[in-house]
């Protein structure tokens, strides 16, 4: 994403559960923490506040304008409320331009994937990974190329990604993100699971047959400073840009 992210936001005195009656009237409260100053609560029109978040994610800059004052911000936590399934809070950190952050980056694979081309099964192990760089250095996201993964057992680890200048990848480089099964073998694992298997189970199957067998034989709300509520399970990953 080349374009800014920005959002108009103002600050506001209403906090505690007084905050339902904003919500009510389409307004949605936040947090903005500044590098050890007193925090800012402030509010924003809900669709505005929605519509930058789901363009920016987690790793892109949204530059915030409070009155006269400008904020280069990163969202940390983005609360929803688990009945309705809509944002009930957020909370930014505000960063500076030669200032270096961390955050989670979305890892995408190259669509050309031999193994599945091959009638095999390709299992997403990860998703994101943990980066520190400046603010205006952050991608959107880290392509990954997928042409090694072949055969049965291939595997595409963190230490594949080529991450750009100034990026810095924080997760452990053995940590898988994709990695190659035989169809038979997830079946087994998922049957054995009651239909609930992990990729570890459908190696163990694997490991259980001889490779070299031939066919025929048998082988709420957050207050300034305040404990953060984490985003749901589903929620927690970055929204689909718009």
């Amino acid at each position: 994403m080349s374009e800014d992210v920005n959002l108009t936001l103002e600050t506001r005195d209403v906090v505690g559960k007084a905050v339902k009656k904003l919500r009510r009237e389409g307004f949605l409260p936040g947090v903005i923490h500044d590098h050890g100053k007193t925090s800012i609560a402030v509010v924003g029109k809900y669709n505005e506040v929605l519509k930058a978040y789901q363009e920016a994610g987690k790793h892109h800059p949204i530059k915030v304008k409070i009155g006269n004052k400008n904020y280069t911000t990163l969202v940390k936590t983005a609360t929803y409320d688990p009945k309705a399934n809509v944002l009930n809070h957020i909370v930014f950190g505000a960063v500076q331009a030669n200032e270096k952050v961390t955050t989670e980056i979305p890892i995408k694979l190259s669509e050309d994937i031999p193994a599945e081309r091959a009638s095999l099964i390709v299992i997403i192990q990860l998703d994101s990974v943990e980066v520190e760089a400046l603010a205006s250095s952050l991608p959107d996201e880290l392509l990954v190329d997928a042409s090694g993964l072949v055969e049965i057992g291939d595997k595409l680890t963190v230490a594949d990604i080529k991450a750009p200048e100034g990026v810095v990848i924080l997760t452990e480089p053995e940590h898988a993100i994709a990695t190659v099964y035989e169809p038979g073998a997830l079946a087994a694992a998922n049957d054995a699971a009651g239909g609930d298997a992990e990729p570890e189970e459908a190696e163990n199957v694997e490991s259980e047959h001889d490779s070299s067998a031939v066919e025929g034989t048998q082988a709420d709300e957050i207050r300034p400073g305040g404990k953060e509520q984490l985003e749901s399970k589903d929620q927690g990953r970055n929204p689909e840009k718009k």
